[in-house]
């Protein structure tokens, strides 16, 4: 076993851990004061009931079947058999490997963390805690879950990673020839997230008093700390999806760096044309709207196509994000407008433009129509099976807050804290 490889898994998991408490800085600084805890929970509470889910049957539906049985010790009907292993802990070494097998279960619980957190901007200021947490738990076992096999299914071959779900290695086997590109999760992440976003800010509706303006973040700075810690995080996400400590990790480094970096100044030319002004909030967006374009693509483009990758996605995920206003729908952060179509940006702009397949370099469509094909039935599967779940919690249990608990701010009627206590009350 290579303790180097080993040490890099095990790091690149921690830096993908840290990514949702970065999110939670993101998403609670766009809220208003008064939300800031019930934001920031829902990333939190994510953590707590998806790692837990993850060990217990998570990965066992995610990584099984025939493909991983020879290296990550799973088989049976939907790996039951694997919870049991994972929850001794007892995971076998197989010999020649690079790394045990539970560091990459690690690894990829991250990555199912961070999934449902996503979600959860897309219904800030209105959603029950309790609600959203069953929400978490079902949407995870029945949509991210199966999605993750989809794409990340693999099995270790002489130390590298191969194979993969029906999107990945199932449509190479087509007449198309290839499959999916998707290194670190365009499909299973973003669109998966973004497109269950759309689904519950249908079901919950509309804030009270929704239009454009209606509400400004009310912490710029942890907005920008936020998009920082996802930054940071993200090169775990990224380059550590290559499993390993070499060129292709350096390659997806490099490009997790200049995608975003363009991404975030095209972001901002785009604010001075429609506003006037560019502003710290349209920075942090800009910079996670190329890191969402990025990854599926990040060890697939040269760093000049990852740099025209950032500035398309910049500008139009800036444009996109007034697409609520337009269609009606309240996506509260913008869940829709950087991560779906963020999202979609990254996977389809590898029809084009991935090394060897590409149009760009092979003359043929047969790529696009591989990433069309995985994009959209991500998309069409996550979004039927949020919405509903969605509408059956809000019908049974109900999903949203009283109006009176949202104008007011919901953080002391479901937490029964705030988030800034500025005077000292005196018993």
């Amino acid at each position: 076993m290579d303790q180097g490889n080993t040490g890099y898994v095990l790091l690149t998991a921690a830096l993908v851990l840290l990514m949702t408490p970065g999110l939670a800085f993101f998403y609670g600084g766009l809220v208003k004061a008064k939300s800031v805890i019930s934001m920031m929970m829902m990333s939190f509470g994510a953590i707590g009931l998806i790692a837990v889910l993850w060990v217990i049957y998570g990965y066992a539906i995610a990584f099984t079947g025939a493909g991983p049985s020879t290296y990550f010790g799973l088989n049976g009907v939907w790996g039951i058999d694997t919870s049991a292993i994972l929850l001794q802990g007892q995971v076998a070494v197989p010999s020649g490997a690079l790394f045990p097998p539970l560091a990459f279960v690690a690894f990829q619980a991250t990555f199912a963390i961070i999934t449902v957190a996503l979600i959860s901007g897309a219904i800030a200021d209105r959603a029950k805690f309790g609600t959203w947490m069953i929400f978490a738990g079902v949407w995870a076992t029945l949509i991210y879950f199966p999605v993750a096999n989809w794409v990340f299914n693999f099995t270790m071959t002489d130390g590298k990673l191969t194979g993969g779900g029906w999107i990945v290695y199932g449509l190479s086997q087509t007449p198309l020839g290839v499959g999916v590109i998707d290194f670190a999760g365009g499909t299973a992440v973003h669109i998966n997230a973004g497109a269950a976003g759309l689904a519950l800010a249908l079901v919950l509706g509309r804030r009270v008093g929704f239009a454009k303006g209606m509400s400004v973040p009310h912490n710029p700075p942890f907005v920008l700390l936020g998009a920082g810690l996802l930054w940071f995080g993200w090169f775990g996400f990224n380059a550590g999806s290559e499993v390993a400590a070499d060129g292709v990790a350096a390659l997806a480094f490099i490009n997790t760096l200049v995608a975003p970096a363009a991404a975030l100044l095209a972001w901002l030319v785009v604010e001075r044309i429609k506003d006037g002004k560019p502003t710290s909030v349209g920075a942090a967006s800009g910079a996670v709207a190329g890191l969402v374009a990025i990854t599926p693509a990040c060890a697939a483009l040269t760093p000049g196509f990852a740099i025209i990758l950032g500035l398309v996605a910049g500008v139009v995920c800036a444009i996109a994000i007034d697409l609520k206003f337009k269609l009606g729908f309240d996506d509260s952060l913008d869940v829709v407008g950087i991560h779906l179509i963020g999202g979609l940006v990254g996977t389809l702009y590898l029809g084009f433009f991935a090394n060897g397949t590409g149009f760009f370099y092979s003359g043929q469509f047969n790529q696009l129509a591989a990433q069309a094909i995985g994009a959209f039935a991500v998309m069409i599967y996550s979004f039927i099976g949020a919405f509903v779940i969605g509408t059956i919690l809000e019908k049974t249990i109900g999903f949203r807050i009283k109006n009176e608990d949202e104008i007011a701010g919901i953080d002391t009627a479901v937490h029964g804290e705030e988030g800034y206590v500025l005077t000292e009350v005196r018993g």
